[in-house]
């Protein structure tokens, strides 16, 4: 199991170094986010103590169930998934630093509300849906401005970037414009130079397009089947991309 971790974050790594060298990026612009979701906190660790240093859920229940497993080993904690707004007060307790996918003004004002009650702040990137899929959760870019101004408004959330999942396609082409909508909609908001607003972070890009990710300007790629292995259930099921599913 170690060696098999171990040997997969060495490619992983070397697929970044390459991307980057291929596209005149520096390796340093370009962090691996270990997507955990049905990772054992067994083999998370080895990663962890193995240089590993950023790891994201997409579920609350994995988050907590996981929590004491690892507290005691040094690591930064991201959550990915679709979050609903009665899992705010769990997502503040079991130490998440940044959420990237927050995606309309409800949940930021509720994620607020919170934090003020509690005076701490937090880490956000902002969703963006650049498939134009139906399924998936995300803010539309033509309205992603208009919101990123009504968030930044709330002095507890401290915008640092944008987060999108491409489309799941083998054809390049198609994920890469989804990378660019990404890039281009990070550059239009920069010059918007709107106050309480960074735009350092583009989180993009997971095991199979990362790639083309780090070529359009990921600066977090998303990795978790690549190092851990395959899972038992579909790509979507832990995504809860179904709208349907989820209520508020």
């Amino acid at each position: 199991m170690k060696e098999d971790i171990l040997h997969n974050l060495a490619v992983i790594n070397e697929r970044i170094k390459k991307a980057c060298e291929q596209s005149g990026r520096n390796i340093d612009d370009v962090k691996l986010l270990l997507a955990t979701k049905t990772v054992s906190p067994d083999r998370i660790k080895i990663a962890l103590e193995n240089g590993q240093t950023l790891i994201a859920e997409n579920k609350v229940q994995e988050l907590k169930e996981k929590y004491e497993d690892l507290k005691n080993i040094p690591h930064e904690n991201h959550f990915i998934g679709h979050l609903q707004t009665n899992k705010i007060k769990d997502i503040l307790k079991y130490d998440v630093t940044c959420v990237q996918s927050l995606d309309r003004l409800e949940l930021a004002e509720k994620l607020h509300q919170r934090l003020l009650a509690e005076n701490r702040t937090m880490d956000v990137l902002i969703q963006i849906n650049t498939s134009d899929e139906e399924s998936k959760f995300g803010a539309d870019p033509d309205e992603a401005i208009e919101l990123i101004r009504k968030i930044a408004g709330y002095s507890t959330l401290k915008i640092k970037g944008l987060m999108t999942i491409g489309l799941f396609s083998a054809e390049t082409d198609k994920v890469r414009a989804c990378f660019k909508i990404l890039k281009n909609l990070q550059q239009e908001i920069i010059r918007e130079n709107i106050p309480n607003v960074e735009m350092k972070e583009l989180s993009m890009g997971m095991s199979g397009d990362m790639e083309t990710a780090v070529e359009e300007g990921a600066t977090i790629v998303r990795v978790g089947t690549a190092v851990f292995g395959a899972r038992s259930y579909p790509d979507s099921y832990y995504w809860n991309e179904g709208k349907a599913n989820n209520k508020d």
